[in-house]
């Protein structure tokens, strides 16, 4: 049986189970991937304990917890919590610094037969730990990025490479406005904390580069670290260049086709099309004041009639309209603006998709 630990990167490196046994306002503010919350108090809880603890000490708070956590609350917790470790049996558990809440979740299920070992300084140190990992290995692996215009499918490249970062894919967002994915967007916190253990991996890995894409400050509402901000000017550079029609088509599938299957998954096959509609003419509506009066009247126009020939007859093709104008006239100059400004990079290659997937191996 494991002991207790404080080996943070050998929990993260082995994607080691973890029990979070927090209030659940906690984990919703950040956790890690693969952790589940299975509190020992719940808000409501908690807070009457934090008070007590106010007014009347650490005991008054103990006694006070134990009252509220017993008989059948208390059976249904060691149960839940029991369960879990026999799905995760070589996982720990943690509470924010690896004190009372842990050593006492540790304590009670030791009554049951059953021993779990636990992180040593919590929550806190693992998060701590992760942090300064992040900003070392920012400053310290060598990045090139992967740039080119939008529609060039910078992101399949990402993905078919061994050394990449999946930036968007952290985020759980496609980038754009319009790229906005059912199921919302990590907080700020657990996308820190996964770019920190995908970069450790890479780290631990030795890969001689680590490839990610291009980005500005934001994706969706996930904020890049200012030091990767910083590394996205100055790294060296390696560009897609593909014509426009095959953009269209990229574009197409990656922001309309593709997207359909991920919201009927999540809505429901009946609502799963008036959902991505909805958030495709939101998605116009939200870059109206750049695209200006007449020209978001028009595109939105044409994306409405595509919709609706989408929904009618299962016909993709009108997309490729308002698709073609939005990357020809909007995207398309500020990619070209973008690239004038703020990029101080080498450019090692330029070529298609494919010729610089070849490359980048």
């Amino acid at each position: 049986m494991a002991d207790d630990t404080r080996d943070y990167r050998a929990l993260f490196l082995a994607r080691t189970p973890l029990l979070d046994v927090r209030a659940p306002v906690e984990f919703t503010k950040g956790a890690f991937p693969g952790a589940t919350n299975l509190p020992l108090l719940d808000d409501r809880e908690r807070h009457r304990v934090g008070i007590r603890y106010k007014q009347a000490g650490q005991q008054a708070a103990i006694d006070l917890g134990n009252e509220l956590v017993s008989g059948r609350v208390k059976r249904d917790r060691l149960k839940a919590w029991r369960q879990w470790h026999a799905a995760h049996p070589n996982g720990y558990l943690y509470c924010f610094r690896g004190g009372l809440r842990s050593h006492t979740t540790q304590a009670w299920l030791a009554t049951e037969g059953v021993t779990v070992p636990l992180v040593v300084g919590g929550y806190k140190a693992m998060r701590r730990f992760l942090l300064e990992s992040l900003d070392a290995n920012l400053q310290r692996l060598p990045l090139w990025v992967l740039g080119g215009r939008t529609g060039c499918a910078k992101t399949r490249v990402i993905g078919r490479l061994g050394n990449a970062l999946d930036l968007e894919g952290l985020a759980h967002h496609r980038g754009s406005a319009f790229g906005r994915r059912p199921g919302g967007q990590p907080s700020q916190i657990d996308f820190e904390n996964r770019l920190a253990i995908d970069l450790l991996g890479l780290a631990e890995r030795g890969v001689p580069r680590v490839v990610v894409e291009d980005e500005s400050k934001l994706i969706g509402r996930c904020f890049l670290p200012l030091a990767l901000q910083a590394r996205l000017k100055t790294a060296p550079r390696v560009l897609i260049e593909e014509p426009l029609e095959a953009r269209v088509q990229v574009t197409l599938e990656d922001y309309v086709i593709g997207p359909l299957d991920e919201y009927r998954r999540h809505y429901g096959p009946a609502h799963g099309f008036e959902r991505l509609a909805e958030e495709l003419l939101a998605a116009m509506d939200r870059i109206q004041s750049r695209l200006g009066g007449d020209r978001h009247r028009q595109l939105r126009g044409q994306l409405a009639r595509a919709l609706e020939r989408q929904r009618r007859h299962g016909d993709n093709d009108a997309h490729r309209d308002w698709i073609r104008e939005l990357l020809a006239g909007y995207y398309d100059p500020m990619y070209d603006y973008m690239m004038s400004k703020h990029r101080d990079g080498e450019i090692l290659f330029r070529g298609t998709r494919e010729e610089v997937l070849a490359f980048l191996r």
